[in-house]
């Protein structure tokens, strides 16, 4: 069988030898939430100064409230200390800027496959997007009314954090 996960599997090697558990709980110790995108450019835990523990991390393509993103937000405020979620979208993203239909066109070019019946959250407004997923967390009835959201937008260029919006 071809070694294609050699590099990943000697890495945890290395990390797993000099590895200690530092006994952090399951909760966020900063009651903190973030919603980021998959980009590989983002680093959430040193873009907001944040440790190992801190904050839950959870990550897709646009940073969007998805079902699943909304999913494990209740989870994390009713389970898990989550008092704030930071929702973390950023500059230079495949999926602002674009319509669905462009997306679809791109992928099928690449793939060969339709992609039709697939929804990938683009946008032409990152700011209006935010604003709609915002609105989707007040009126998930799982999630408690006092919850803390701020929208930001990250700077892959200058490493620099935009506050767009709280609510």
């Amino acid at each position: 069988m071809p070694a294609v996960f050699d590099d990943v599997v000697d890495a945890n090697r290395r990390y797993a030898a000099g590895y200690w558990d530092p006994r952090l709980p399951g909760t966020a110790a900063r009651g903190l939430a973030v919603l980021t995108c998959i980009d590989s450019r983002i680093d959430p835990l040193s873009i907001l100064g944040l440790s190992p523990g801190d904050a839950k991390i959870l990550r897709n393509a646009g940073a969007r409230v998805t079902d699943d993103a909304l999913r494990s937000l209740v989870l994390a405020a009713n389970l898990l200390h989550v008092d704030r979620v930071c929702i973390v979208q950023h500059t230079d993203c495949a999926v602002a800027h674009t319509t669905e239909a462009e997306i679809h066109k791109r992928i099928e070019a690449h793939s060969g496959v339709d992609a039709s019946g697939w929804e990938f959250c683009a946008t032409t407004d990152q700011v209006a997007s935010m604003r709609q997923d915002l609105a989707r967390l007040r009126a998930c009835p799982l999630l408690p009314p006092d919850l803390l959201v701020g929208m930001f937008i990250y700077d892959v260029t200058t490493g620099s954090l935009d506050l767009v919006d709280q609510g």
